[in-house]
C-alpha cells in the first residue's frame, strides 16, 4: 500500500500538477500584493481587461466560447484579463503553427484533387459533392475512388487487423495517437513493430504528450529509439503556465505501406478493447481503408512528423504514395475523403462539417459522441433537422468517464428534447464512438467530439464515407445502439431551480472546459 502511494506520488502527473498549482497560488500572491500597493495598478488591470473584451467581441470565434471569457473577466476582472492572455488564444504556438503551414504547402502539390473522381460523385449526388468540395477546400483533402472502407462497431474487432497489417508491412508503419498505455494492446504491438523495425521497416511513433503523461514513463521515446523505433511526443508537457499547451494531437491514425490505413476512435490502451474494464463495457468505432484514400492519412501523419522535426526529414513524399506502393487500385465502390481538422483553420471544419451534413439530411441522422459541449450553430442545427422531420438520433455515454463533463452534456439535452431530438444513453458503459450517418448514404467515422477542445482546440481527423457498402454496417450498429440503451426524457432532466441554475452555470463555462 505504501509503495503504491509513493508511486502515485512521484508520477510525472501529480508533480507537474502540484508546481502549476505552485505557480497559480505565487501569481496570485504576487498580483494581489502588487494591487494593494499599486492603486495605478488596479487601474491599468481594469482597463487592460475592457480593452480585452472589446478585442474578444470583434473576434469571429464562437459566440458561446466569447460569452464564456466575458463572463469570467466580468467577475473577475484583476484575474480574468491576464488569464484569457494566457489561456484564451485557440491558435498553436508561433513557431509549431510556422512549421506546420510550412510543411502543409510543401504537401499541397501531392493533394490535387482528381476531377474525375469528384465528377463521379456530383453524378451520383450534387449535394455530396458540395460537402466533399467543402472540406477540400478547407483541409485540402481530396475526395478519392478505388478505396475500400471497412467499419469496425468496437476496438475488439479492430485490434486483429490492426495487427495482421502491421505483419505484413513491408516499408513502413507510421502510427499516431493521442492515448498510448503499455498493456496487452501495446505489448502486442510492440513485439511486431520491434520486428519489422529491425528487418528495415521505417517504424514511426508519434504521440500526444498530455493524452499520455500518466501513462508511460519520461524516458519511454528513449526507449522506443533503442529498439529502432522512431518516436516521438506532440507538445511536450512542462509544468510552466502556458497557452502552448492548450492544443493537442487528438488524432488516431495507422498507416501501413501506405495501402492501409485505421482511423477512429481507438487509443492505444487496453480499456478501448474491453480488456479493462473502468467505466463498464466501452463502446468505440473504427474503419479501415486501403486503396488511394489511405494517402490523406499518410499525408496527415508526415506534415506532424516533419514539422516536429528540427530537419526536413522526407524531402520527396511520393515514395510514401499508394500509386508508388501498388500499382493497381484497391476494389472498393465508392468514395472515401480522410481529412484532418486542426486549430490553424479560419473557419472550425469539424463543426461547419457537422452543420453540413445535418442539412442535407432528409429522413435520419444518428449521432454518437462521448461528450455534447455546443454552441448555438450546432444546437440549431440539430434541432432544425429534427423540427423537418428528419429522426434525428443522439447517442452519449451511460457511464461517464469524468462526472462533471458529464453533467455538462446533460446541461444540453433539454432544448434538444423539446425540439424533437432523441437521446439515447449507452447503459452497458462508456461510448466513445464519434461518428455521424445521414440517409444512410453518406457517414464520418473519425477522431471528432462534439465538444469545444475538439471542434476549436485540437488536432483531429477522419473519414468521410460517400455512398461506401460499409455504410451499412454503420447504420446496423447505429440501429442496434437503440436496443442497448435508454432513451431520455425531458422529465429526466428536470432538475429543480437550483439544479437547473447549476446547469445554466456549467454551460456558460462549458466553452473554457
Amino acid at each position: 500500500m505504501l509503495r503504491k502511494t509513493l508511486k502515485v506520488l512521484t508520477s510525472r502527473k501529480v508533480i507537474t500538477g502540484v508546481l502549476i498549482l505552485v505557480q497559480i497560488a505565487w501569481l496570485v500572491i504576487l498580483f494581489w500584493g502588487l494591487l494593494e500597493n499599486n492603486a495605478w495598478l488596479g487601474t491599468v488591470s481594469g482597463l487592460l481587461s475592457v480593452l480585452i473584451i472589446l478585442f474578444i467581441v470583434n473576434k469571429s470565434d464562437s459566440p458561446a466560447y466569447k460569452i464564456g471569457w466575458i463572463l469570467f473577466i466580468m467577475v473577475l476582472p484583476l484575474f480574468g484579463g491576464p488569464a484569457y492572455l494566457i489561456f484564451g488564444n485557440k491558435r498553436p504556438a508561433r513557431k509549431l503553427r510556422r512549421s506546420l503551414e510550412q510543411e502543409h504547402n510543401r504537401s499541397l502539390p501531392t493533394l490535387v484533387q482528381d476531377e474525375e473522381v469528384l465528377g463521379k460523385l456530383s453524378d451520383l449526388s450534387p449535394r455530396m459533392a458540395g460537402t466533399a468540395r467543402f472540406v477540400t477546400h478547407v483541409g485540402q483533402s481530396p475526395v478519392h475512388g478505388d478505396t475500400d472502407a471497412r467499419y469496425y462497431p468496437l476496438g475488439d474487432d479492430m485490434f486483429p487487423d490492426m495487427l495482421k497489417d502491421m505483419e505484413a508491412a513491408e516499408r513502413f508503419i507510421f502510427l499516431e495517437y493521442f492515448i498510448l498505455e503499455e498493456g496487452e494492446m501495446w505489448s502486442a504491438m510492440l513485439r511486431i513493430l520491434t520486428e519489422k523495425a529491425e528487418q528495415g521497416v521505417d517504424v514511426r511513433l508519434l504521440y500526444d504528450d498530455v493524452g499520455s503523461v500518466s501513462l508511460l514513463p519520461i524516458d519511454f521515446p528513449a526507449r522506443m529509439e533503442a529498439l529502432k523505433i522512431k518516436c516521438m511526443s506532440f507538445n511536450r508537457f512542462v509544468p510552466l503556465i502556458s497557452l502552448v499547451m492548450n492544443n493537442r494531437n487528438h488524432r488516431k491514425i495507422l498507416v501501413v505501406d501506405g495501402v492501409v490505413g485505421y482511423t477512429g476512435g481507438i487509443n492505444l490502451a487496453d480499456e478501448y478493447i474491453n480488456r479493462v474494464n473502468r467505466f463498464g463495457h466501452w463502446k468505440d468505432s473504427g474503419v479501415r481503408l486501403m486503396g488511394d484514400g489511405v494517402w490523406n492519412l499518410t499525408q496527415l501523419f508526415l506534415e506532424m512528423w516533419n514539422a516536429l522535426k528540427p530537419e526536413v526529414v522526407d524531402p520527396d513524399l511520393s515514395p510514401y504514395m499508394p500509386r508508388r506502393i501498388r500499382r493497381d487500385p484497391a476494389p472498393g465502390e465508392g468514395f472515401v475523403q480522410a481529412f484532418g481538422s486542426s486549430p490553424l483553420e479560419d473557419v472550425s471544419l469539424a463543426e461547419n462539417l457537422y452543420i453540413d451534413l445535418l442539412a442535407q439530411a432528409c429522413h435520419s441522422a444518428y449521432i454518437c459522441t462521448p461528450y455534447l459541449l455546443i454552441d448555438s450553430e450546432l444546437q440549431t442545427a440539430l434541432c432544425s433537422a429534427a423540427r423537418r422531420g428528419v429522426k434525428v438520433c443522439l447517442f452519449t455515454p451511460g457511464i461517464p468517464d469524468k462526472k462533471i463533463v458529464y453533467q455538462m452534456s446533460r446541461s444540453y439535452y433539454p432544448p434538444l428534447l423539446q425540439a424533437g431530438v432523441q437521446i439515447y444513453e449507452y447503459s452497458p458503459g462508456f461510448l466513445h464512438a464519434k461518428s455521424i450517418v445521414v440517409d444512410e448514404s453518406v457517414a464520418l467515422v473519425g477522431t471528432i467530439n462534439l465538444d469545444y477542445r475538439s471542434l476549436y482546440l485540437h488536432f483531429e481527423c477522419g473519414a468521410l464515407l460517400y455512398n461506401t457498402p460499409c455504410i451499412r454496417d454503420l447504420w446496423a450498429d447505429m440501429l442496434a445502439l437503440v436496443e442497448q440503451c435508454r432513451r431520455v426524457s425531458l422529465e429526466d432532466c428536470r432538475r429543480g431551480l437550483l439544479g437547473g441554475l447549476a446547469d445554466a452555470v456549467l454551460r456558460l463555462f462549458a466553452p473554457l472546459v
